[in-house]
């Protein structure tokens, strides 16, 4: 179980360049619907990586926040839970503590663990940080993406509960460590593309990454 803070936001321009991002969010006060997209009332400035079925709502660990903070202390009054753009946030469990494929329990809404979020520029720019958004890739403090398998109601106050474990598959962390590797064996890289419930998108680029080892290989 874990307690989860609830956010959304709609679209802003970025400080210096002006460009559209979704990352500025605000607490949800009361219930709210999740549909197959989303939280209803949440927006994605770029469809094209953001937002969609596989990337529906977005969960960053609240424990991340004081690494960011000692690691950029300039940006230290602005990062706390909801900065990163993320829906749901709690400081009771991070990318090692759960599963690709995993289903759990948000109110009447059931989620799956799908894929890591890739953070990108526009993180530098939102905080005034050159280096954030590679720092929270190396580090892999990244959060990941729900899908949607079931619509609800949530509300703040609610709780994650573990409703489908997936033992035999990899931790968020251990997937993340393996797709990292300079050169991951194969093998391994096999399993993990077959992992049930993994994002289509991430899957897509394991395979073209195993398919080019094997290449270099022969």
């Amino acid at each position: 179980m874990a307690e989860v803070s609830l956010f959304i936001g709609g679209i802003r321009p970025l400080p210096e360049s002006g460009r559209p991002t979704g990352m500025y969010k605000s607490p949800v006060i009361g219930p709210v619907e999740v549909g197959r997209e989303g939280l209803v009332g949440d927006h994605q400035a770029d469809r094209r990586v953001h937002g969609g079925p596989e990337k529906a709502v977005h969960l960053y660990p609240a424990r991340h926040y004081g690494r960011l903070a000692t690691r950029f202390p300039e940006a230290a009054e602005a990062l706390r839970p909801g900065a990163l753009g993320e829906n749901l946030s709690t400081g009771q469990l991070d990318e090692r503590d759960v599963r690709l494929g995993e289903v759990w329990q948000l109110g009447t809404a059931q989620l799956q663990v799908c894929q890591p979020r890739s953070p990108c520029w526009k993180i530098d720019e939102r905080f005034g940080c050159e280096g954030m958004a590679a720092y929270i890739a190396e580090e892999l403090l990244t959060g990941w993406y729900w899908r949607v398998l079931e619509p609800g109601t949530v509300s703040p106050g609610d709780t994650l509960e573990l409703l489908a474990p997936v033992p035999d598959a990899p931790t968020l962390h251990e997937a993340m460590c393996l797709w990292r590797e300079h050169r991951p064996a194969p093998a391994a890289l096999e399993r993990l593309a077959r992992v049930p419930g993994i994002g289509a998108g991430w899957r897509a680029k394991i395979e073209q990454r195993l398919a080019w080892l094997k290449r270099a290989a022969g």
